[in-house]
């Protein structure tokens, strides 16, 4: 389905991606749904590689969730499979007992233990994952790995995507320079906590599992949890980053060490730029909102409102129609739940001010509104004027294009 979509027009092209020490990554068609296109990625990581990971909090989760929580609990990684086209949720046993032939498929390859093995799937809810296909598909798929596989691994995840998505960045270590790197799939059914997405970064830093696992989950907090396109979180989602160690930096106990503050920045901004990524590819998406909101009572009151407003359908329907109603920002920000005051609200379009202190301002000029309505790019102020709490948020529009695509997902 993946290759009938239109390329969002809101597309980045993906940046070269070097090898990072001690990852080889490879992908192939094993058909599990899609035609004539890859389907199974898998990832093998030199031995020492500790692993981290942030998992979506739906109740309903995949079996791929159940079985990476579980093997994270000694913090070591040495292989990653990966399938697009089914999603391996709602499958029951047959769901558990797929996880465990193919992990000790990859297992038997790479020569380490089950729990090593780290399992994600994306696609169709509610059908048996033909895990077969996989089995059989992983032996010729293993022989291919390599250094500069990582670009058809960022195809092979892929779904409703419509186009591939990765970052890379370097970063210091105390003396040491190393290579941080991510791919990611997601277009529809984002939302926090986190969006319907899987991600995989990996870094040839050494770093124990409890520091990476703390750095990520700052850092997604920050970028992937302020995402959304339609807010719909999955059964599927994950992030995971592995650390290969291969590096040789100068030894790491704490997430707080000052020798971490450019490898951190480095991080939060790989990651923020990969989660903008699938919001430049919501589905049907024609333009990205980026949602601003000042003076709440709180930081968190403060997201719940960003969030409140980017997923509004009435908000992100007039962005699409490039009308520059602020009406529905103002109904946004009142049907929350979180403390607004309407005579203390102020809501900006594009850096103009329409409202100040709960009222039009009075030599308001919407000229400059509507052709900033007209880009890709809205953005939107908002100022409760109650206190010091800030927040960003990430969405887009809503248009017919996002209904063509989920009114025949299946199909």
């Amino acid at each position: 389905m993946a290759n009938a979509l239109p390329v969002s027009p809101l597309a980045r092209p993906m940046p070269e991606l070097p090898p990072v020490a001690g990852v080889r990554f490879g992908a192939t068609a094993a058909g599990i749904r899609y035609k004539g296109r890859t389907d199974l990625v898998m990832a093998e990581f030199a031995p020492g590689t500790t692993v981290a990971g942030v998992y979506t909090r739906s109740k309903c989760p995949g079996a791929p969730v159940d079985w990476c929580r579980a093997a994270m609990a000694d913090g070591r990684a040495r292989a990653l499979v990966v399938n697009a086209g089914n999603a391996n949720v709602f499958t029951g046993r047959a769901g558990f007992e797929a996880t465990q032939a193919n992990a000790a498929d990859a297992a038997r390859l790479v020569n380490c233990a089950a729990s090593e093995v780290f399992l994600a799937s994306t696609g169709v809810i509610g059908e048996i994952l033909p895990y077969q296909k996989i089995s059989a598909a992983l032996p010729g798929l293993y022989a291919t790995l390599s250094d500069n596989g990582w670009a058809d691994a960022a195809r092979g995840i892929m779904t409703t995507d419509t186009f591939p998505k990765a970052a890379t960045r370097t970063a210091r270590i105390g003396d040491t320079t190393v290579r941080i790197q991510g791919i990611v799939k997601g277009s529809g059914m984002v939302a926090p906590d986190m969006a319907t997405l899987l991600g995989f970064i990996a870094t040839d830093a050494k770093l124990p599992a409890s520091v990476i696992q703390s750095l990520l989950a700052d850092g997604v907090g920050r970028s992937f949890n302020c995402i959304t396109v339609d807010s719909d979180t999955s059964t599927s989602d994950m992030i995971l980053l592995f650390a290969t160690g291969q590096a040789g930096n100068v030894e790491i106990g704490d997430a707080h060490s000052p020798h971490l503050a450019d490898f951190r920045d480095a991080l939060d901004s790989l990651l923020l730029e990969l989660a903008l990524l699938v919001i430049r590819d919501g589905e049907g998406v024609t333009k990205m909102m980026h949602i601003t909101v000042t003076g709440a009572v709180s930081d968190e009151s403060a997201h719940r409102v960003a969030m409140a407003v980017a997923n509004s359908p009435l908000v992100k329907t007039a962005v699409a129609g490039e009308d520059a109603n602020w009406g529905r920002v103002v109904m946004a920000v009142g049907k929350c739940g979180e403390p607004a005051n309407r005579d203390t609200l102020s809501v900006g379009i594009g850096g103009t001010w329409i409202a100040r202190n709960g009222t039009v301002v009075s030599d308001y000029d919407e000229t400059p509104v509507v052709a900033h309505m007209r880009g890709q790019e809205i953005e939107i102020a908002i100022d409760l004027g109650l206190g010091n709490g800030t927040a960003q948020a990430w969405g887009c529009d809503l248009t017919h294009g996002y209904i063509d695509i989920n009114g025949s997902y299946r199909s």
